[in-house]
């Protein structure tokens, strides 16, 4: 129904409901007063009261139209509102036939008003000396017009019931835009509340300012609604914004810890860094023991330990350096890369200061007790060959071949044992390898005794 028809015509329409009564009441009184006088059985009384009767059934007829009209374009309100919910949401071939059906039904619905309107507008049903003729043509342009507006609307009806299954799709769909919309602005509020307490922690933040001000159009494009974007566009702008959102709010109400954490490891790298240079200062003493009481073999890959020492600690210190500026400028995945590097250089550092060390003990004992590390080597050799035993007669030749060649391995390495300065490096070296061995043939049995030696 056009809206010109509905607005225009919907007054008019309506006040015919009420038609003044006493003003009738005084219009026959007055025609009472000026007919004639009638004989007994006369005509003119009886004439004027079929012209009555007939535009009282008119005027019956006019109300009952109205009514059927009021009602048809209310079917017609609450059925579009249907429509244009399945419209936002539903996109299917069902839905957009439905919404077509809905158009054709439109333009039915503006013919038959159109025809009502016609009828009323031609029939003044309150005009003095309404003709018998006249109210009976109403009646019927009248009735046929009430008619055609109740067929209609019960067609109205009849269709709104077969768009429920998709109404109902709809409505579950449109239920889930307010809360996500909702759901995204709230989480803009909470990043913008952490971004201000930042900036008054004096924090800039300005990459997390950005970011946020970008989500600016999207939070205009959701309040304008799923009614323009459609709701599933709505829904996936929605959850965009939360998402985005919370990750801004996250750093940023993390950003005052990180920025702790950088000055931590700042101080943190510079103390041991500090503590390095300390332990480095013993290197020349110790590297100057090895080479006095062992051979060249047992400490020559040690020498450049000093120098890569001092190399390594200058280069983290720089990189600490280049951290406190960055933090500064709170540039903070610049600040952590850099101290990374730092701290995997002082890592290196420590770790070939300590193998100096360790070295020295290593040698050390040894050189006055070899034969505990031979007896050590021998046992765990040992161990592994009763474990090949177990339950056999004859050991498997995958695990006894592995040790046999350990037990030549180890009888080769006691026997490099002769001079004056033997090589006790390469003598450590080859039981630590001994003894990987043994380990690794115990590993394999216990594996197969796991899986039935399949």
């Amino acid at each position: 129904m056009t809206a010109g028809i509905t607005r225009g015509r919907r007054r008019s329409v309506l006040g015919g409901l009420v038609a003044p009564l006493p003003l009738l009441a005084g219009f026959a009184a007055v025609a009472v007063a000026a007919a004639p006088m009638s004989h007994p059985g006369g005509g003119t009384r009886s004439w004027w009261r079929r012209n009555e009767n007939m535009r009282a059934d008119a005027q019956a007829a006019r109300d009952a139209a109205a009514q059927a009209f009021y009602e048809l374009d209310s079917a017609q309100r609450d059925v579009r509102i249907s429509v244009e919910t399945v419209k936002a949401v539903d996109t299917s071939p069902l839905a957009r036939r439905a919404v077509g059906e809905f158009d054709d039904l439109s333009r039915r619905v503006d013919e038959v008003s159109s025809a009502y309107i016609a009828a009323l507008d031609a029939h003044d049903l309150d005009a003095d000396g309404l003709e018998t003729g006249a109210a009976a043509r109403a009646r019927r342009e009248l009735d046929q017009a009430r008619q055609q507006l109740q067929r209609t609307k019960g067609e109205l009806e009849a269709y709104h019931r077969t768009l429920e299954p998709l109404l109902g799709r709809a409505e579950s769909e449109l239920a889930r835009v307010v809360p996500a919309v909702e759901r995204a602005k709230q989480a803009l509020l909470a990043a913008t509340a952490a971004l201000d307490a930042v900036r008054e922690a004096g924090l800039r933040a300005d990459d997390m300012a950005a970011r946020l001000a970008a989500l600016a159009p999207e939070l205009t494009r959701l309040n304008e609604g799923a009614g323009r974007h459609g709701v599933q566009e709505t829904l996936r702008r929605a959850d965009d914004v939360l998402r985005r959102a919370e990750a801004v709010r996250g750093e940023a109400e993390h950003l005052p810890e990180r920025a702790r954490e950088v000055d931590r490891r700042v101080v943190s790298l510079r103390t041991r860094m500090q503590a390095l240079e300390t332990r480095a200062g013993t290197l020349d003493p110790t590297l100057s023991e090895l080479r006095r009481r062992f051979s060249a073999e047992c400490w020559q890959d040690l020498q450049r330990v000093p120098r890569q020492t001092a190399e390594s600690v200058a280069a983290a210190r720089a990189r600490v350096d280049e951290a406190a500026v960055a933090r500064d400028e709170q540039r903070w995945a610049d600040a952590t890369a850099a101290l990374a590097t730092a701290r995997a250089l002082l890592n290196t550092s420590d770790g070939a200061v300590a193998a100096v060390g360790e070295r020295l003990r290593q040698l050390t004992e040894v050189e006055r007790d070899p034969k505990a590390e031979i007896e050590r080597t021998r046992f765990t050799v040992r161990d592994a060959q009763r474990l090949a035993m177990t339950g056999r007669s004859a050991p498997d030749p995958r695990h006894a071949a592995p040790l046999d060649a350990a037990v030549e391995r180890l009888d080769r390495a006691v026997a490099g044992l002769t001079g004056r300065h033997p090589d006790y490096w390469h003598f450590l070296q080859e039981t630590a390898a001994v003894r990987e061995t043994a380990a690794r043939v115990v590993q394999r049995i216990r594996e197969d005794m796991g899986t039935g030696g399949r």
